[in-house]
C-alpha cells in the first residue's frame, strides 16, 4: 500500500510515517501544505491519501474537492481530531472513502486503510452514531428524493451488496460481472438516490429494510 500524507502538524507527521512504515506501508510522500499534497498525489498516484481536515491555507475539504475536480480518483481519507457532525456529513459528501479520527489505535487505523483500499468506505467506530444521526435527520427531507423504485433489479442487488459492506471486487465475483460493471452501477445509484456517498445509500438501504437479508 503506498500512502500519501498531508498534515500540517510536523510531528505528528513524522510520527505517523514512522508508525506506518513499521507496518510495512510505504508512504510516498508526508507533507505540511494543501497545495503540496495535491501537486504530488496528481503526480506519485498514491493507493490512499490520508489528509488532514484543520489545516492553514486550503484546507481538507478544499484540498479533497480540488483533487476531485482534478480527475483525482484514488481514494481520500480525512484524519482528524473533530467529531463535529458537520465535518463528517461534509466531508463524505465532498467525496472522502473513509472519516478516521487521530486518537485511534495504530492498528485500527491500518486496518481502515486496507478497507479503503478494498474498496470500502470507512468511518471511525466513535463516529457511527453521529453519521447516523445525521442521515435520520436528513430523512424526512429526502424521503420524496429517494425513489429505490427507479432502481433496476441488478442496481438493487448491488445496492444491498453495499449495505453488507463488501467491496467491489467482492461484488464483482459474487454476480459474476467485471469490477468496471460494478463501479458504473454505483455511480448510477448514487446519482439516482442522490446521495454522495455509498455509505449514505448503504445506511438509509438498511434503515428502511430493503435488504431483508441483513
Amino acid at each position: 500500500m503506498r500512502v500519501l500524507l498531508i498534515d500540517d502538524h510536523a510531528l505528528f507527521r513524522s510520527g505517523l510515517r514512522e508508525l506506518l512504515q513499521r507496518r510495512g506501508i510505504e508512504v510516498v510522500a508526508a507533507v505540511g501544505t494543501g497545495e503540496e499534497g495535491a501537486r504530488l498525489a496528481a503526480e506519485a498516484r498514491p493507493d490512499v491519501v490520508l489528509l488532514d481536515l484543520r489545516m492553514p491555507g486550503p484546507d481538507g475539504l478544499a484540498v479533497m474537492r480540488d483533487l476531485r475536480r482534478a480527475g483525482f480518483d484514488r481514494p481520500v481519507v480525512m484524519l482528524t481530531t473533530s467529531h463535529e457532525e458537520r465535518d463528517l456529513v461534509e466531508s463524505l459528501r465532498s467525496g472522502a472513502q473513509g472519516y478516521l479520527l487521530k486518537d485511534m489505535e495504530p492498528d485500527e487505523l491500518v486496518s481502515a486503510l486496507d478497507d479503503v483500499v478494498a474498496g470500502k468506505t470507512v468511518v471511525a467506530p466513535d463516529m457511527a452514531g453521529v453519521l447516523a444521526r445525521a442521515l435520520q435527520k436528513d430523512a424526512p427531507a429526502q424521503q420524496g428524493r429517494l425513489a429505490f423504485s427507479i432502481l433496476t433489479r441488478r442496481e438493487m442487488d448491488i445496492l444491498c451488496h453495499l449495505a453488507a459492506g463488501q467491496s467491489n471486487k467482492v461484488i464483482a465475483r459474487e454476480l459474476g460481472i467485471s469490477d468496471g460493471t460494478v463501479k458504473l452501477h454505483v455511480k448510477s445509484i448514487l446519482r439516482k438516490l442522490e446521495v454522495h456517498s455509498r455509505v449514505e445509500a448503504a445506511v438509509i438501504a438498511v434503515e428502511r429494510g430493503l435488504c431483508p437479508k441483513l
